[in-house]
C-alpha cells in the first residue's frame, strides 16, 4: 500500500462554489492547496471525526467531517478510485468511509437537525442538502420565519444570498422554536460582532489600498478599519498572506495584507490592504491580556508589552493572530542597492519586488503572482527608448503582466534572479522548465546564456542567409518562378504586345535598335518593382547596427569665438549668488530663474555696453583672420556665397521641372499628346467617331481585297486613302478602274 494518494484535478467546496486544486492524502494530514490562490489547508488526521463517499454533481466525492463540527467536501473523483481511499482510510486513519444516501423526493418541508457548525435538511430520514454554517453572515427571525444570508463568493457566477425557513408554531409549552433555531445558528455563523476589548489600536494609519487614513483596531477573530468616510470589519480567516516590504528610499515601510474574499466598496474590490510606514515612527502598546492567556492562545508569540517602529509592532500582532509567517525579500538586491525595481503598470508607476517564491507589485493596483503560476518570463524591448526594457509574466491562466520602463541596468540582475529560480525565458526554449505539481509546501514559504543575446544573434543569422540567398541565386529564382504567362524576353509574347512600351507589331517597320533596349529596360524596372512589392518587410530588430551619423565639419580652432550677449554676460557673473540663494537648484533651474531675474532687472545699461564692446572686438579678430586665409571652409566673400546659393536654386528648379514634366514613352514620342479628358457628352461622341472610323477601315480593307483580286495592276496612294472619306474613297475606286 503506498504512503501517500495524489489527485491533481479535485474540487473543493469553497463558501458555495468549487474550486480546483491539488489533493494529497498522507499518513497524517488531508493536504488540499487551491490551484488559483496558492492557499494551503490541511486537515489532521486525529481531528477527523467521519469520511462518507457522496454523490456530487456530475462526479464522486468524499464528505469530510471533523471533530470540531467543521464540514469539508472534496469532489471529482471516479467510481473506480473509491474502493482505494477506503483501504487507504482504514489503514491509516482506522475510519471506515461509508457511502451517504440523499434523498431524491424534492420535497420542501422536511426536518432540521443541527450537528456541529452543518445544518442538514432531512426529508424521510435521508439529507436533502446541508449548510455549512459558517458561510452564513446574518441571521434574522420573524413571526415564524428564520431568513439565512450567505457571504457573497465573487468566483461564483450564481450566489446564493438568502434562504428562508418557515417553523411552524409548537402547542406544547417551552421555548419558543423559532428563538431556538436562530440561536443554534448565530453559535456557528460567521458573523462578525465586535465583543469586548480590542486588543491593539493602531491611530492615523495611512492606507493606499483603499486610500485614506484609518484606525486600525484589531480584534481575536478579525481587525477594523476605522475611516472618516467609511468603515471595513475583515475576518482573520480571509487574510491569505502577509508581505512586509521595504521602499526604494530606505525610509519608509510597506506592510502588505492579502485577501480572499477581498474587502469591497460599491463595485470596487480590495484584493489587498497596502499600508505605508514611515521607519522613524514608533509606538508602545500594552496588551489587554493576561500572561496566561498568551501563552495558552498565541504560545508565547506575544508579549504583554510591546513596542518599536510602528510597522514592527502591528507585524509582529498580525503574525500571531493569523497565525501565516511574513514574507519579506529573498536575497534578490537590484542596481539601486536596494530589493526593489522602479517600473510601470498599466500607467501607474510603482515597484517589483522579486520573492523567493513569487513577484509582487505595489502599488495601484497591487498585483502578486506566484512562481508556480508562470508559464514564462519574456525580456522585450521597450516601446522606442533603448533606455529602459519590458519584462512580461505569462501566466498559466493566459494573463500576460507586463511591467515596462525598467532601467536597463537591471537587466542583468532581474535575468540572474530568474536562471537562478529556473523559469522559463519565453525565447530561450523549453529546456530546464520547472515542475511544481508535486509541490505542496506554503507559497509564502520559499549560469543559462543569455536568451537576449541568442535571440539577436539568431536573428542576425537568418538576415544572412536571406542576403546570401538572394545575392548568389538570383537568377535561379527568377527561372524557377512559376508565372509562365509572363515572358518579356519573347518577341510574340501577348502580354508584351499589349502592355510593353515597345510593343512589336508585324506592320510596323521602323522599330530601330534603341526602342527595344528602351523597352528591355523598362520591363526589367517593372520586374524589379513586382518582386520588391512581393518581398516581405523585414520586422527591425535590437541586432541591427545603428545608422552611421554624418562627420560634422572640422572647426578651425583659430577661428575666433562669437562674443556673448548681454544676458549671458550677467548670468556667468550671477551664476554662484543665484546657486547660493536657491540650494539644490538644477542647472537648467539656474538658466530659467535666471531669466526671470534678467526680466525684472531694469539698468541693464552696463551688461550691453559690454556685449557691444565684445561684438567690435569678435569682428576685428574675424577680419583680422579672413586676412591671414582663414575661413577657407565656411568663409568666402558674400558674392561667392551668393552665387553658389543661386546655382543651387537653379539645380533644384530644374529636377522640379523634370520631375513635373510628362515623359512620353520611346513608341509614342512622335505622337501628338492625348486630349485633355472632356464632359461626359463628349466622350460618348469621341468614342462614336472612333466607332465609324473603325468600321469605315474594315469596309476599306475588303474593297482593297477584292481590288487587288480583281484588278491586280491597280495602285492607290495611302496618303490620298487616308485623308478622305467613304464616298471619296469609291469615287476613286471608280476612276481609277475605269482608267484601268
Amino acid at each position: 500500500m503506498a504512503d501517500f494518494l495524489e489527485y491533481s484535478d479535485i474540487l473543493a467546496e469553497v463558501k458555495g462554489t468549487m474550486s480546483s486544486g491539488k489533493l494529497k492524502l498522507t499518513d497524517q494530514h488531508v493536504i488540499f492547496k487551491n490551484s488559483k490562490t496558492g492557499k494551503v489547508e490541511q486537515l489532521a488526521a486525529s481531528d477527523i471525526d467521519t469520511v462518507h463517499w457522496q454523490r456530487l454533481v456530475g462526479a464522486w466525492g468524499i464528505r469530510v467531517h471533523l471533530k470540531n463540527g467543521t464540514l469539508h467536501r472534496f469532489g471529482g473523483f471516479r467510481d473506480s478510485e473509491q474502493d482505494k481511499i477506503t483501504k487507504f482510510l482504514s489503514t491509516n486513519y482506522k475510519k471506515e468511509m461509508i457511502e451517504k444516501e440523499l434523498s431524491l423526493k424534492g420535497w420542501n418541508w422536511g426536518t432540521a437537525k443541527f450537528n456541529g457548525s452543518v445544518l442538514s435538511f432531512d426529508v424521510s430520514h435521508l439529507t436533502a442538502f446541508e449548510i455549512p454554517l459558517n458561510h452564513v453572515s446574518q441571521c434574522t427571525t420573524g413571526k415564524n420565519e428564520v431568513t439565512l444570508e450567505f457571504h457573497q463568493n465573487d468566483d461564483a457566477p450564481v450566489s446564493l444570498m438568502e434562504m428562508r425557513f418557515h417553523i411552524p408554531s409548537s402547542e406544547l409549552a417551552g421555548d419558543d422554536p423559532v428563538d431556538a433555531f436562530h440561536q443554534q445558528v448565530m453559535n456557528k455563523a460567521s458573523v462578525i460582532s465586535a465583543t469586548g476589548d480590542a486588543i491593539a489600536i493602531f491611530r492615523e494609519i495611512q492606507c493606499l489600498t483603499p486610500r485614506g487614513r484609518y484606525d486600525i483596531k484589531v480584534f481575536s477573530s478579525f481587525f477594523q478599519l476605522h475611516g472618516k468616510t467609511f468603515d471595513y470589519k475583515i475576518p482573520m480567516s480571509t487574510v491569505l498572506r502577509l508581505f512586509l516590504l521595504p521602499h526604494k528610499d530606505n525610509r519608509q515601510m510597506f506592510f502588505v495584507v492579502s485577501l480572499d474574499p477581498p474587502i469591497k466598496q460599491g463595485q470596487t474590490r480590495y484584493h489587498f490592504l497596502v499600508i505605508l510606514f514611515s521607519q522613524e515612527e514608533e509606538v508602545s502598546i500594552e496588551l489587554p491580556l493576561s500572561e496566561e492567556e498568551l501563552q495558552e492562545k498565541y504560545e508565547g508569540r506575544l508579549q504583554k508589552e510591546l513596542s518599536g517602529p510602528t510597522y514592527e509592532v502591528m507585524s509582529k500582532v498580525m503574525k500571531a493572530l493569523v497565525n501565516r509567517k511574513i514574507t519579506v525579500p529573498g536575497n534578490f538586491i537590484g542596481h539601486s542597492g536596494t530589493p526593489a525595481v522602479s517600473c510601470s503598470y498599466k500607467a501607474a508607476a510603482g515597484l517589483m519586488y522579486p520573492l523567493e517564491r513569487g513577484f509582487i507589485y505595489v502599488n495601484k493596483p497591487p498585483v502578486h503572482i506566484r512562481f508556480e503560476e508562470i508559464t514564462c518570463v519574456n525580456f522585450a524591448r521597450s516601446g522606442g527608448s533603448t533606455r529602459s526594457f519590458d519584462f512580461e509574466v505569462e501566466t498559466k491562466s493566459g494573463i500576460v503582466h507586463t511591467f515596462s520602463s525598467i532601467e536597463k541596468e537591471e537587466y542583468g540582475k532581474l535575468f540572474d534572479f530568474i536562471t537562478s529560480k529556473k523559469l522559463r525565458v519565453k525565447n530561450r526554449g523549453k529546456t530546464d522548465k520547472p515542475s511544481y505539481t508535486e509541490d505542496f509546501g506554503d507559497s509564502d514559504a520559499e549560469d543559462e546564456p543569455d536568451a537576449y543575446l541568442a535571440r539577436v544573434k539568431a536573428e542576425a543569422e537568418e538576415r544572412e542567409e536571406d542576403e546570401g540567398s538572394t545575392r548568389g541565386g538570383g537568377d535561379g529564382s527568377e527561372e524557377e518562378s512559376t508565372d509562365e504567362d509572363f515572358n518579356p524576353n519573347e518577341e510574340h509574347s501577348d502580354v508584351a504586345e499589349e502592355y510593353d512600351s515597345n510593343a512589336s507589331a508585324s506592320d510596323s517597320d521602323d522599330s530601330g535598335a534603341s526602342s527595344s533596349e528602351g523597352g528591355g529596360s523598362a520591363k526589367k524596372k517593372k520586374v524589379e518593382k513586382k518582386e520588391k512589392r512581393d518581398k516581405p518587410k523585414k520586422a527591425k530588430t535590437v541586432s541591427e547596427k545603428p545608422r552611421q551619423r554624418k562627420s560634422k565639419k572640422n572647426k578651425d580652432e583659430n577661428m575666433p569665438k562669437r562674443p556673448s550677449t548681454a544676458f549671458m554676460l550677467w548670468l556667468n557673473s550671477n551664476r554662484d549668488s543665484i546657486k547660493a540663494d536657491n540650494p539644490g537648484i538644477s542647472v537648467t533651474e539656474v538658466s530659467k530663474k535666471g531669466g526671470e531675474m534678467w526680466r525684472e532687472l531694469k539698468d541693464k545699461s552696463e551688461w550691453e555696453a559690454k556685449a557691444a564692446k565684445a561684438k567690435e572686438e569678435y569682428s576685428k579678430a574675424m577680419a583680422e583672420y579672413k586676412a591671414s586665409g582663414g575661413g577657407g571652409d565656411g568663409g568666402g566673400s558674400k558674392s561667392e556665397k551668393k552665387e553658389k546659393t543661386e546655382k543651387k536654386t537653379e539645380k533644384k528648379t530644374e529636377k522640379k521641372n523634370e520631375k513635373t514634366a510628362p515623359k512620353p514613352s520611346p513608341a509614342k514620342q512622335n505622337q501628338c499628346p492625348r486630349p485633355k479628358r472632356r464632359r461626359k457628352r463628349k466622350n460618348q461622341n469621341l468614342k462614336k467617331k472612333q466607332v465609324m472610323k473603325m468600321k469605315k477601315w474594315k469596309k476599306m480593307r475588303k474593297m482593297m481585297s477584292l481590288l487587288k483580286v480583281h484588278h491586280p495592276q491597280v495602285t492607290l496612294n495611302q496618303e490620298v486613302i487616308k485623308n478622305c472619306n467613304l464616298k471619296e474613297y469609291f469615287q476613286i475606286l471608280v476612276i481609277s478602274i475605269g482608267t484601268s
